[in-house]
């Protein structure tokens, strides 16, 4: 895991962005316990390697994970989302088939997430920066 937000660039762009999700299993099922958490934090690791993302950090608890991730722009934090949920639950469910009966078939998180972003400076910093130089 990295230490910093990625920075980077593109032809158009420089960035530096990070987003803070938090998921649940279905119907919050506490399954996320000794080698299913190790396992999904590996998973989360492997996917975030693979697709160019930074994993800042990650942590599960017995029925919801938390991620901080960096990425490019181009990641909207859905599809960041919903690319770490889909590989996890895929992997997972064949890893550990008992998922499948306490959560369900098909699906192993629910549809819902939260999102949060973040930057190098807080936001009350690029108002006031915003508002200070307003016409100079």
């Amino acid at each position: 895991m990295e230490r910093g937000l990625q920075v980077g660039r593109t032809r158009w762009t420089h960035y530096q962005t990070g987003y803070h999700l938090v998921w649940i299993p279905k119907y919050r099922r506490k399954v996320l316990t000794a080698d299913v958490a190790t396992a999904t934090k590996d998973l989360i690791a492997e996917a975030c390697l693979r697709n160019g993302l930074t994993l800042l950090a990650v942590e599960t608890d017995i029925d919801h994970v938390h991620i901080f991730v960096s990425a490019a722009p181009r990641w909207s934090p859905a599809q960041i989302a919903n690319l770490l949920k889909g590989y996890t639950s895929r992997y997972l469910r064949e890893r550990f088939p008992e998922l499948r009966r306490v959560c369900g078939r098909d699906q192993l998180w629910t549809q819902t997430y939260y999102v949060g972003t973040a930057g190098q400076v807080a936001a009350e910093t690029i108002q006031r920066y915003i508002e200070e130089c307003q016409g100079k």
